[in-house]
């Protein structure tokens, strides 16, 4: 019996050992680069730079936080980014229930593989020219000035609205698709028996559908919540003079990099606490 044989057989006696070998590696890699990473910026966000020369200074200060929580202009920016991530997911979940409701429980069944893979499409475009297609849209003569002007109306232009309105376009797929994976699963005829005991429309909603589909709500919120809270790019284009916390870590890297680790540890923070509230919910064991 040759070593390998005699491996392959302790090995296949063994399935946790087996396990643990086939996890070892990409938990590595997982500690190196990304709890790692972690750790540098949050290190480094202790650090001070030279006024002068604006090279960093590895000497241990808590300047930076104490200034993220006595400047204004920081604490409106921390507020309005998780504004603006709050506002997205609640458009997403406003726009994405009928469409997933629609998808799993009234189109007929041949015709709902197609209408995942359309919702699905958008995804497979480019994010940038996705975010310049609605920078031609809501610009001034655009396609939202058209559509809106025989009603008296204008386009909202560049700004917060747009900002809003084009990350909900962009992460809304996230959140149909957990919703309509968990209204497809709903059983039927829990909703015959609620129509059999009386119940209308709304009293179903809220009594047997809303419970069972909340946990994949927020499954999807998880992620409309921490791509909108991070992203700085959309904002750049569409969002005019408006800034939010990638914003600020972006323009702080050159000049102040340890004001920007700081920042950036801001938003870990928020979407750590989050993902801490919507466990409760069990929208983890849903993703």
């Amino acid at each position: 019996m040759t070593a390998l044989t005699r491996t392959a057989g302790a090995l296949h006696r063994r399935p946790r050992l087996r396990l643990a070998l086939l996890l070892t590696a990409p938990l590595l890699w997982l500690a190196l680069l990304y709890l790692g990473s972690l750790a540098v910026l949050f290190v480094s966000a202790f650090w001070t730079t030279n006024s002068f020369t604006s090279e960093v200074v590895k000497v241990w200060s808590t300047d930076n936080f104490h200034a993220l929580f006595t400047t204004p202009v920081y604490r409106q920016v921390i507020l309005r980014s998780i504004g603006v991530a709050l506002a997205v997911t609640a458009l997403c979940v406003v726009i994405a229930f009928p469409l997933a409701f629609y998808t799993a429980r009234v189109a007929k069944p041949k015709w709902r593989p197609l209408l995942v893979v359309a919702i699905l499409t958008p995804l497979w475009a480019s994010y940038l020219v996705k975010v310049y297609a609605w920078r031609l849209i809501l610009s001034e003569g655009g396609l939202a000035d058209w559509m809106l002007k025989p009603f008296g109306l204008s386009g909202p232009g560049f700004g917060l609205p747009a900002a809003v309105l084009t990350l909900t376009y962009l992460w809304l797929p996230y959140m149909i698709l957990p919703i309509h994976t968990a209204l497809e699963q709903l059983p039927a005829n829990l909703l015959d028996a609620s129509a059999d005991l009386g119940a209308r429309s709304g009293r179903t909603f809220r009594s047997v559908v809303l419970p069972m589909v909340l946990p994949s709500v927020a499954a999807g919120s998880i992620f409309t919540f921490s791509l909108s809270l991070g992203d700085y790019i959309t904002v750049q284009i569409v969002g005019g003079k408006t800034q939010l916390i990638g914003n600020l870590v972006y323009s702080n890297i050159e000049l102040n990099l340890p004001m920007a680790a700081a920042l950036g540890t801001v938003p870990v923070v928020v979407i750590v606490v989050y993902l801490l509230a919507m466990r409760r919910t069990g929208a983890l064991s849903s993703l």
